[in-house]
């Protein structure tokens, strides 16, 4: 999903569908993934950590997003620093030995993998805490092994910069603009590095909570349907903090 931080001082949308339970379901998943014998405590984070075979505590934090559909994993370490990689089914991960080891619960659907964050989603009813501690236990399998989480190999096969930036923007221009436009918004491309997109939003879904969300998942879809190596997407339009070196507050 594309990644974006809400600026301290804004306040999110009050009427966003479904808000109260997903704040609630944040609650209970905001927690630390451990080991098979931990228990997921409401509202608690687990302080239990595992260890790995080089004696290594490995910690893993689980944090729901918008889509409820979608949890992002935070491990105590890089995992692919530098990089970004999405993989949109398991066939596509044939180059990526965490992906691979990830893909092997039948309930994933896609997996996004940026530094030391890992971005799932999942189809199914089986809840998040479930789900979440086979995704933990996966994680650190592939830790063990000491291979990376991602190959050379795939980034060798990423496009230039020059041709994605350049796929995107006709995308932008030929359909995502006019789409948006209709509601008076609009969105920007930034930049490209390697993989990654950076993009702005702005004009008449600036703000709204609710609208904002619908509107990234959609650009998202649709950039990764014509661009299926694009890695992280970043909304630099609330992006306050961490790597996003464009973020310029909301004035």
């Amino acid at each position: 999903m594309i990644r974006q931080i809400t600026p301290p001082g804004r306040r999110r949308c009050s009427y966003f569908p479904g808000l109260t339970d997903l704040l609630r379901f944040a609650a209970r998943l905001r927690l630390t993934i451990t080991g098979p014998s931990d228990t997921f405590l409401p509202g608690v984070r687990a302080l239990a950590k595992e260890s790995s075979v080089d004696n290594q505590e490995i910690t893993i934090k689980g944090d729901p997003t918008s889509n409820p559909a979608t949890c992002r994993f935070t491990v105590d370490r890089s995992v692919y620093p530098g990089g970004s990689a999405y993989f949109g089914s398991r066939e596509s991960a044939a180059l990526s030995p965490l992906a691979l080891k990830v893909f092997e619960i039948p309930e994933v659907e896609n997996i996004l993998i940026v530094e030391n964050m890992i971005t799932v989603t999942k189809s199914g009813l089986e809840p998040w805490p479930v789900i979440g501690k086979r995704i933990g236990a996966k994680v650190r399998e592939h830790i063990a092994t000491g291979k990376p989480a991602v190959t050379e190999e795939y980034a060798r096969s990423l496009p230039p910069e020059q041709e994605i930036r350049k796929k995107i923007q006709h995308l932008l221009d030929r359909e995502i603009n006019p789409a948006v436009g209709m509601h008076g918004g609009w969105v920007e491309l930034i930049d490209v590095k390697k993989n990654a997109v950076y993009l702005r939003l702005g004009g008449g879904c600036q703000g709204c909570g609710a609208a904002d969300a619908t509107l990234r998942q959609g650009i998202e879809k649709s950039i990764r349907e014509t661009i299926p190596e694009v890695g992280e997407i970043l909304d630099t339009t609330d992006h306050a903090a961490g790597r996003n070196p464009y973020y310029q507050p909301r004035r």
